[in-house]
């Protein structure tokens, strides 16, 4: 709670203090003058409304201070956003790391590909995603289900610019991770990076070439192309999956 806004709950209630002080004050002068008035309006119902109409307002004055100085000064420290632990895996070269990078407001210039693994917490406004990245080698591949136990979630990035070797290579590996007794239920986000090079292939390429439909039918996965350029499509496809997260009783999904 910053000073500035501690002292404009406290002068606003100076003001509101202030006013009902005044008011008293003009009461008490008016008391002598009014009597033979007061006389009057004590025969008259004290059922009215209007009768208590003065204790009302002081009534509503104090409510009002309380309310602002609450409102100002009181606010607790938001939620805490749920945490998520999902592993990133792919081909070296498909840019998992730079994504990563990006996401988290590091610059990518001068990134090196990732050759054991690594841990990144990839925050947004309703979670903090921790990403675990596994190098995408020949030599470590192999190596990859020992790091899927704890996972979430999965996040499989793909070059759709590569060579046609390459991209039946990771065909194979994402209908690995699809059928692996470790991921088989989680929700996948399946980027198809690099979407910004000439030799780029379509989503719907993409997803004819890895028989997504007929492979992951009943599984909750989303497919959207990606590249560095457009940040702000690589989020909404973060916030996708983080829906699918936050599913309690979710239903297949296919995009």
């Amino acid at each position: 709670m910053s000073d500035l806004r501690i002292t404009e709950a406290l002068l606003y209630m100076d003001y509101l203090l202030r006013k009902e002080r005044f008011r008293r004050g003009r009461w008490s002068e008016q008391k002598e003058v009014g009597k033979q008035v007061n006389r009057e309006e004590s025969t008259e119902d004290k059922t009215d409304p209007l009768r208590n109409r003065n204790t009302i307002f002081k009534m509503g004055i104090s409510a009002s201070a309380c309310d602002c100085f609450r409102a100002l000064c009181c606010k607790g420290p938001p939620p805490p956003r749920p945490e998520y632990d999902l592993v990133c895996i792919g081909l070296s070269g498909a840019g998992k790391t730079s994504l990563l990078s990006k996401l988290c407001g590091e610059s990518p210039e001068n990134v090196v590909s990732t050759t054991g693994f690594s841990i990144k917490a990839v925050p947004f406004q309703n979670a903090i995603l921790n990403v675990k990245e596994l190098g995408g080698a020949d030599n470590i591949r192999k190596y990859w289900s020992r790091y899927y136990q704890g996972s979430q979630g999965v996040i499989f990035v793909l070059d759709s610019a590569s060579s046609e070797e390459e991209l039946e290579t990771s065909r194979k590996e994402l209908h690995s991770a699809l059928q692996h007794p470790q991921l088989c239920t989680l929700p996948f986000l399946i980027l198809a990076n690099h979407q910004d090079k000439p030799a780029a292939r379509s989503v719907q390429e993409i997803k004819k070439y890895f028989e997504l439909e007929p492979l992951a039918r009943g599984k909750r996965w989303i497919l959207q192309p990606c590249s560095l350029d457009n940040m702000n499509a690589v989020k909404d496809s973060f916030a996708q999956l983080i829906n699918l997260l936050e599913e309690k009783d979710p239903e297949p999904v296919r995009m």
